[in-house]
């Protein structure tokens, strides 16, 4: 019998409505319904057109029940404009991750977190990154890899495709492991300051929770100083000369020109009127369209990972089928990654666990 959890989960996956899924299936809803309830199995024919339908293999749905983010536990952005399809696909992405961080864990001794855990750290958010910083050992000087930087000191981080504008990312902790999601379909900078963002709810909100009114301020507040710390900030702009400069030097800090623009002012060195005009400016461009843009970060530990596992002969594809996961939806959640035949693009693997 299909494990009806791992059925839900695909249909998660998917997006689709209970209907819409028993639609796309060609079975009546309450067939569904019997299954989920553990009566009766899945007829033959709608279990093909699952296969077929969803790419999973067959030996995904005869695996244990998934375990799946705890929802009160993960901060969503933009919360109020994401739908529950939008949100539930992100959450069983999850779900896979969970899956693959484990097998991995099992062959490779990853970093473990360095995040400060006392409670105190529910502080103002601007002195909790000035702290962070001291703590890592980065000063004042700009960031150079958010990504690379999170893992380094024990972030799990996954990406997401997720085609919607309103998922940004989302963080949680599992078993004092802290994760973190990131939609890779934004621009560089964006993704980058929500990577920040989410590192500023695993500090500030983890005893506290992320549901809060001032949440989504706080780890706003927490990105901008972890950034873009002002001691750099006020050496850098002596004045400013117009938005020019500024979409010239943001690359500094690897953010928008918006979020700079919106912290000079925040700091005084841009007047209202500037300020005003500089934003409207940049709205023509739209929230897609970055000017003196970036590349995009990728995981220098995921690359690692999948080197090695290529000297041993274990392909994504393979990696897929040990998983039973599709390998488009292992690609999802590792940057797209792809390992070069030549194995000298990626140097020193993790060590492997005896």
């Amino acid at each position: 019998m299909f494990n009806p959890a791992r059925v839900e989960l695909v249909r998660l996956r998917l997006g689709l409505t209970k209907i819409g899924f028993a639609e796309r299936l060609g079975v009546d809803r309450k067939a569904l319904q019997r299954h989920s309830t553990g009566q009766a199995n899945l007829p033959v024919e709608c279990r093909e057109r699952l296969l077929q339908i969803s790419g999973y293999p067959e030996a995904f749905f005869f695996k244990i029940s998934p375990e799946y983010p705890n929802p009160d536990s993960v901060s969503f952005r933009s919360l109020r404009s994401l739908t529950a399809a939008s949100r539930n696909a992100a959450i069983s992405a999850g779900a896979l991750a969970f899956e693959l961080d484990d097998w991995i864990s099992e062959r490779y001794e990853l970093p473990v977190h360095t995040l400060p855990s006392e409670r105190a750290t529910a502080s103002d958010p601007v002195a909790v990154a000035v702290q962070l910083r001291s703590v890592w050992g980065i000063g004042m000087r700009p960031v150079g890899n958010m990504v690379n930087l999170l893992e380094a000191h024990g972030v799990r981080v996954f990406s997401l495709v997720e085609g919607t504008r309103h998922l940004d990312a989302y963080s949680l902790w599992r078993n004092d492991k802290p994760y973190v999601f990131l939609n890779t379909l934004k621009t560089a900078e964006r993704s980058r300051f929500d990577a920040a963002h989410e590192l500023g709810h695993l500090l500030l909100h983890r005893h506290t929770g992320s549901k809060h009114p001032r949440a989504e301020a706080e780890a706003d507040a927490f990105a901008a100083a972890f950034l873009m710390p002002e001691e750099d900030l006020r050496a850098e702009f002596q004045w400013i000369r117009g938005l020019e400069e500024i979409i010239e030097k943001k690359r500094r800090w690897g953010v928008s020109a918006a979020a700079l623009a919106y912290t000079l002012h925040k700091l005084g060195k841009i007047s209202d009127w500037h300020y005003r005009g500089y934003c409207i400016e940049l709205g023509k461009l739209g929230r897609q369209t970055e000017p003196n843009s970036m590349p995009h970060e990728t995981s220098q530990i995921w690359a690692k990972i999948l080197t090695d596992l290529w000297r041993q002969r274990i392909t994504m594809f393979r990696l897929a089928e040990y998983l039973a996961i599709p390998e488009q939806e292992l690609q999802d959640l590792l940057f797209g990654i792809v390992v070069a035949v030549n194995e000298s693009n990626v140097s020193s693997p993790l060590r492997v666990v005896e």
